[in-house]
């Protein structure tokens, strides 16, 4: 826990105060992207901050959305009435939904929130971005140097605690039942602590800030409603010492073709044809006139009884 303890010895929390306060004191007008985990990134206006988001924190639409005031399909419906505007102010106004000093105040709620993300979290650098514009912005900007005094502030308060936790770090899950009555928070927390969701995770699960659910998560540590296992053990892979020999398949045997019927003999063919003997037939005697001189016209004189 020396990280929560000691915020002011972060690595790379110095760059981030020098460029956020460099560009206060400049009157710069952009963003302000600061990469790291979870990272988030500032906007200003003439040296003020007037917006950040972070994504270690819920945005104002999550926030908005928490308060009941306005449902899933209502903030649907607007944001296509405006024309796929992240933070439509006129039509939440028009509709009811909340008034204008509501809005604020819940931008703000947003902003600090994303600035106590992004210096609780690790900080890889700064890189300033000109010609961007917030989507919710607020009224009335924040001093750099005064945004990030309140965010110092937080982390030493939790840092103070008995159980200090970190938003992104402790995965919490209920402990033994509760012998005294729950506080709304309470319950609903317990209700989704898991041992896999953080802080952080909680904070976007129940759509509260993720200062007051990391606050709310080290107190309920402390009084026994939740507890934290120990770190997740990794699953040992072991390695064959020797690669294993791969058999491949053998083909199946080819299968055999049926063998076709043997051809039948040939009928030995002589050499060389009989010759043809005349009248060895029987034919010429057959048809040839008659050795005692009749004819065929004499056969057919005496069966049809006609006189020569």
């Amino acid at each position: 826990m020396s990280e929560v303890r000691d915020p002011l010895g972060r690595a790379g929390y110095g760059r981030l105060a020098h460029a956020l306060i460099a560009c206060g004191r400049e009157g710069f007008s952009g963003e302000l992207r600061v990469p790291g985990s979870p990272g988030g990134a500032f906007h200003l206006r003439a040296g003020l901050v007037v917006a950040a988001d972070s994504p270690g924190a819920p945005g104002p639409e999550a926030l908005l959305l928490r308060s009941d005031r306005i449902d899933g399909e209502q903030w649907a419906e607007l944001v296509r009435e405006s024309g796929g505007a992240r933070w439509p102010v006129a039509g939440l106004i028009a509709h009811g939904y909340a008034g204008a000093a509501q809005l604020r105040v819940v931008c703000v709620m947003a902003l600090q929130d994303a600035a106590f993300a992004i210096v609780a979290g690790r900080v890889d650098g700064c890189e300033a971005v000109l010609g961007t514009e917030p989507y919710a912005p607020v009224a009335v900007g924040e001093p750099p140097a005064r945004l990030l005094q309140e965010a110092n502030r937080k982390l030493a308060a939790l840092a103070a605690l008995p159980h200090p936790v970190r938003p992104d770090r402790e995965r919490p899950l209920p402990a033994a039942a509760a012998d005294r009555p729950l506080t709304p928070v309470q319950r609903e927390l317990i209700g989704h602590a898991d041992g896999r969701r953080t802080a952080r995770d909680l904070a976007f699960r129940t759509g509260r800030g993720v200062y007051t659910v990391t606050v709310e998560v080290a107190r309920m540590l402390g009084d026994g409603l939740l507890e934290c296992g120990g770190p997740t053990a990794r699953i040992p892979v072991r390695m064959p010492v020797r690669a294993p020999v791969v058999r491949h398949r053998e083909p199946p045997p080819p299968q055999r073709q049926p063998q076709p019927p043997p051809a039948p003999e040939p009928v030995p063919v002589p050499a060389e044809l009989p010759r043809r003997e005349p009248g060895a037939s029987g034919i010429t005697e057959a048809l040839g006139p008659s050795k005692s001189g009749a004819s065929w016209k004499g056969f057919f004189r005496l069966r049809h009884g006609t006189a020569k």
